[in-house]
């Protein structure tokens, strides 16, 4: 009788063995390395992405530069827009524009302006000394160097008593009749 227990016990591990054996793969050993074995490439089974295309960037113009609610209420006013070059002292900043916003039925001088440009290294440089020659203030700021108009030669001045203001940025500039016109240019090139 116990060479029957001994038997079946044999049998029954036997069986788990085998049992075992079919659930998980065997593993295999690792091929040793040769001289004349180039490493194989792994296979990506993941597609490459092709970037969507994008929507060419809007050219800058008079509606393009501020902000939509103030292009709305100026249209609102009856004021229209005319594209004029943007030059500081003698730099001329042929890739930028400046705009003056008015109601032209009408003879007058009151309007507003905005301006933007990309602006180099020299370029900047040189406007920069043609204000300060001119007798403009300079403010440094987390923003960017305000350069203003000397106020008593101002045409108007906003709450802040600033008149026409440059805000130079890295590598642009942008221009409003008040400093605090400034915050409705929107555009970033």
């Amino acid at each position: 009788m116990s060479r029957r227990i001994i038997f079946a016990a044999a049998g029954g591990l036997l069986g788990l063995a085998v049992l075992a054996g079919c659930g998980a793969p065997a593993e295999q050993p690792e091929p040793s390395p040769s001289a004349s074995a180039a490493p194989t490439p792994e296979n990506s089974i993941e597609p490459v992405a092709t970037p969507e295309p994008t929507e060419p960037a809007e050219a800058i113009s008079c509606e393009t530069m501020i902000s939509a609610g103030t292009v709305d209420a100026l249209s609102s006013a009856g004021w229209t827009s005319e594209p004029k070059e943007f030059v500081i002292g003698d730099v001329e900043l042929t890739a930028g524009l400046l705009c003056f916003w008015a109601d032209y039925s009408v003879g007058s001088d009151h309007g507003q302006l905005y301006g933007w440009s990309p602006i180099t290294v020299d370029e900047e440089a040189r406007a920069q000394d043609s204000l300060v020659a001119g007798g403009w203030r300079r403010e440094d700021s987390p923003e960017g160097i305000y350069f203003t108009e000397d106020p008593q030669y101002s045409m108007g001045t906003d709450d802040a008593g600033y008149g026409m203001t440059y805000l130079f940025g890295d590598g642009w500039v942008k221009l409003a009749d008040t400093k605090q016109g400034l915050v409705l240019i929107e555009w970033a090139g």
